[in-house]
């Protein structure tokens, strides 16, 4: 493709797109930067429409595990294409899809795809409720789930006397049966669900926090979130769509040997196409529509394109499977650098997810991810995009590495790192 004039090309997206872009975070506001127009990208490489070449960290946000445009995964879904887009029926590839996904994550015993994580979402809490024949929802504050209205909220730590939501049109009857606590404070968790567990139909929490930036849980936080949501019969929600394949051939939960009775999965399962997935205990899943009257339908969901894309990406990590301890080296060589490089910052990482927070001392929730400096991170990431090291232009995100960063990607980037701390 030609280069095309950038002024142009912005001044017409936002003339016809809200904002210029078709999610916010893409704007790059938070870094006050002018977006970035994307023509094509290969492996750990992402190329502007002004032809610039960067070091890829956002990976479409995690879902690119093996990089960009992988030849055996284009080569794959190239074959599915020229033997149709959509049917609207079913296909054997959601039929394998669901097997591998199903075998791989033992606490999947049936699964439903969607067209979103967000649709994945809606669809298990409208379960979890039929289910329990309760209202109540707990959710952890800066743990997102999509844009479902009765999750757009911020209720301050502890319990909250009121719900605020953090977009407008949410309606107050959407969000007054959602309660939100502070991630990591087992404390406030136990007294909610003692007081409450009669109206609290689900808990639904990331078990790695990556939506206010990579944040871990601490010992003994979500075993006692599993412990009590059993005892008081409370479905358990794992939202895996970022860690669901990411850290290991399955979700989180394999590492720690926990099985929720619910998961949302996104992301890798698509391989770089639009995809979302529901799945979970059978006694649960057989509530959903045809064989529940939990109605979700959708006209997309399990394109065969996207469909086949994950069954490409899943069977190279199956047959892989060093691939996660690469990532993992990969990763922890230059979080290590970084750490040498800057004292009074936090880097929090796992598997081949990090974050930089721009502050001093530990980070274990939303109110400490906030305490950040915001300007810092704003100038660090102009340095490194104008030396074309792309992270993602928010403080509260998490950088990710695919199997195809190189060490000498890695080293480049430590060296403009090391640039951009010293002119901060």
């Amino acid at each position: 493709m030609d280069k095309i004039n950038y002024n142009i090309l912005y001044s017409k997206a936002n003339k016809y797109l809200v904002g210029g872009v078709n999610s916010p975070v893409r704007a790059f506001i938070q870094v006050a930067e002018n977006p970035l127009f994307v023509n094509k990208a290969y492996g750990s490489k992402i190329y502007s429409t002004d032809k610039d070449e960067y070091i890829d960290y956002i990976m479409s946000w995690g879902a690119l595990i093996l990089g960009h445009s992988y030849p055996k995964v284009i080569s794959f879904v190239k074959k599915i294409v020229s033997a149709g887009t959509s049917f609207g029926l079913t296909t054997p590839f959601e039929v394998k899809l669901a097997e591998m996904i199903c075998k791989a994550i033992p606490s999947i015993e049936k699964i439903r795809f969607t067209n979103s994580g967000t649709e994945a979402v809606m669809s298990a809490l409208r379960l979890a409720r039929a289910f329990t024949k309760r209202k109540k929802i707990i959710k952890f504050r800066g743990c997102y789930h999509g844009h479902y209205d009765c999750l757009l909220l911020d209720a301050g730590s502890g319990i909250a006397t009121f719900n605020i939501a953090t977009s407008e049109g949410v309606l107050n009857e959407f969000i007054k049966d959602t309660i939100v606590l502070e991630y990591n404070d087992v404390e406030t968790f136990e007294k909610v669900v003692k007081q409450k567990w009669r109206e609290i139909a689900c808990v639904i929490l990331e078990p790695v926090a990556a939506n206010m930036g990579v944040i871990l849980p601490e010992d003994k936080f979500l075993e006692k979130v599993v412990e009590f949501t059993k005892l008081y019969g409370i479905v358990l929600i794992f939202d895996e769509v970022i860690t669901g394949f990411r850290l290991c051939y399955g979700g989180y939960q394999n590492l720690l040997g926990i099985k929720p009775d619910l998961t949302i999965l996104g992301k890798i399962i698509g391989g770089g196409f639009p995809v979302g997935a529901y799945g979970g205990k059978r006694e649960i899943m057989n509530l959903v529509s045809p064989l529940g009257g939990v109605y979700q339908a959708g006209t997309l969901s399990g394109n065969p394109v996207s469909i086949t894309a994950g069954i490409s990406v899943l069977k190279i990590l199956k047959k892989n499977k060093y691939i996660y301890k690469l990532l993992k080296d990969k990763t922890q060589i230059l979080v290590n650098e970084i750490i040498k490089l800057k004292k009074d910052v936090v880097v929090s990482s796992i598997g081949s997810m990090f974050t930089i927070f721009f502050r001093k001392g530990s980070v274990k929730n939303y109110n400490d991810a906030k305490k950040s400096d915001i300007k810092k991170f704003a100038l660090f990431h102009k340095i490194l995009r104008d030396n074309f090291i792309l992270f993602p232009p928010s403080q509260f995100e998490s950088c990710f590495l695919s199997y195809s960063h190189s060490r000498k990607d890695i080293d480049t980037t430590i060296k403009v790192i090391f640039k951009a701390f010293n002119k901060i």
